[in-house]
């Protein structure tokens, strides 16, 4: 829409940058959460996945990524289909007086505060994936798979649930900040490649600790204090809605750290940090595509729910052998559909976003119902879990193609050597930890030995915790 037929709205327009920075901080939030998780000598390889992921898709993105995910819907025999108009938002385009934005209307907001802030959401989405490939990836590989699914499976499924396309406006599935969008796309991604590349040397049989509890819980909280420009700017503006959500998501992650800690504490006899930092994660996944459409007690039930559910299901991996390294099924997926599916029974006009934002979905072709716990029958439910099961088979069978491909190819699985030398080492020629002193004397082992590389096992060093003490990751917390 041209600039002269929007009155720019300053306050709307300042809260979606500052949701945009609180976004993008949550993937260095995610890199420490995912670097404590990790064994010592593979950490700097973990947070490099997260760093790269904001340098190569913030680059996709301007020049193709936001085009295709909302640009106009391109309908299929004149139903909402699977990508946006090709041209609209190319990067090559001078969009700095334009105000348009496909799903909705009209927006006082600049387009590239909105592109920015939707930039924010295929980044982390690209990098959540990694935690499940942790110490055993090539680094090449990572970019060559983040820029095919990105391009393949995040941008379709983006414009299918935000921008118009099929599961939003046809199916009438909510998603309001990336439950199905975001964690449940990242969730069957994780699952396919930790399929494909196999399990870690010596998993499960070895067990593999966390070597930084301090980072999980930065990581866990960086990633809640980002969270609320993740779901309450998801608005696009400020006004009860923002409200519902920024509440809403703060009463549900409170509530799944209790039912996490709950779980481990009945199971192993005694609550840990590594739990109630996982147990946030959960509840702030659980929460994202609800938090304008349910009641505040609603989401306090939905985070106990995640929580507890989540912390039995990253036992899984065990049940079924395959090596999620850091659980971002058990997390993320399972978290994504628990959020997705309470939509289709708690969600209700009296929490004003579904009455509200009402006119504007209806025009798009959008059904807005209520939730089954509210007199609406099951219609929402089954839009929510056709919705979640297109989202899981869509980015499942992508991510297997581009990993069979890359593992064909020899570029996507490190050599064993290299693997238990240390990733570190072997693709980025640095370590995490360096305590040599230059005295010559004892406790050495220097960067090597302080990162978990080698066979000393000098005494006192992170090379002995990191390769054989009990659990590895959120896991460590909920079995056992």
């Amino acid at each position: 829409m041209p600039a002269e037929e929007v009155v720019l709205s300053a306050g709307d327009t300042a809260w979606l940058l500052v949701s945009s920075a609180l976004v993008l901080l949550m993937t260095p939030g995610l890199a420490f959460f995912y670097g404590g998780l990790n064994r010592a000598k593979g950490v700097l390889n973990m947070m490099m996945m997260s760093f790269s992921s904001i340098a190569l898709i913030s680059i996709l993105w301007l020049f193709y990524g936001f085009t295709v995910a909302f640009g106009e819907d391109q309908k299929i025999g004149g139903t909402p289909g699977f990508w946006g108009n090709l041209t609209q938002y190319l990067g090559t385009k001078d969009l700095s007086g334009e105000f348009a934005f496909p799903p909705f209307p009209a927006t006082p907001i600049p387009t590239y505060v909105i592109m920015c802030f939707q930039m924010m959401f295929a980044i982390i989405t690209v990098a959540l994936i990694s935690g499940a490939i942790a110490d055993r990836t090539k680094f090449l590989g990572w970019l060559l798979f983040a820029a095919g699914w990105f391009t393949l499976a995040y941008l379709p499924i983006a414009h299918m649930v935000w921008g118009g396309g099929f599961i939003g406006a046809k199916l009438g599935a909510l998603d309001f900040a990336g439950g199905s969008a975001v964690h449940i796309n990242a969730g069957a991604a994780a699952l396919a490649l930790a399929l494909i590349l196999g399990r870690r040397v010596g998993w499960p049989k070895e067990q593999f600790r966390p070597h930084n509890v301090p980072f999980v819980a930065l990581g866990a909280g960086l990633l809640w204090f980002g969270w609320f420009g993740f779901n309450a700017g998801s608005e696009l503006t400020a006004d009860g809605i923002t409200a519902l959500a920024f509440v809403n998501t703060q009463v549900a992650t409170a509530g799944a750290v209790l039912g996490w800690i709950l779980i481990e504490w009945m199971r192993n006899g005694k609550p840990t940090l590594v739990g109630a930092s996982s147990g946030a994660v959960a509840g702030l996944v659980a929460i994202t595509p609800a938090c304008a459409y349910i009641m505040p007690w609603a989401s306090v039930l939905l985070g106990l729910f995640a929580g507890a559910v989540c912390a039995l299901a990253v036992s899984l991996k065990y049940r079924f052998r395959f090596d999620d390294s850091l659980d971002v099924v058990g997390v993320h997926f399972v978290g994504g559909w628990i959020g997705c599916l309470w939509i289709g029974f708690f969600a209700t006009t009296g929490a004003d976003a579904i009455g509200s934002t009402a006119a504007d979905a209806e025009s798009f072709g959008y059904v807005v119902r209520e939730g089954l716990f509210y007199g609406g029958g099951l219609d929402q439910l089954v839009a929510q879990f056709e919705g979640a099961g297109i989202v899981s088979v869509w980015s499942f069978t992508v991510a297997l193609v581009i990993g069979i491909v890359l593992k064909a190819l020899g570029l996507f699985r490190v050599k064993a050597e290299a693997e238990l030398e240390g990733i570190d080492i072997s693709e980025h020629k640095e370590t995490a930890y360096d305590f040599h002193t230059g005295t010559g004397g004892g406790g050495g082992g220097g960067a090597f030995a302080a990162a978990g590389i080698g066979t000393g096992g000098t005494s006192g060093s992170p090379s002995e915790s990191s390769t054989s003490a009990p659990a590895s990751t959120p896991a460590q917390t909920a079995n056992v």
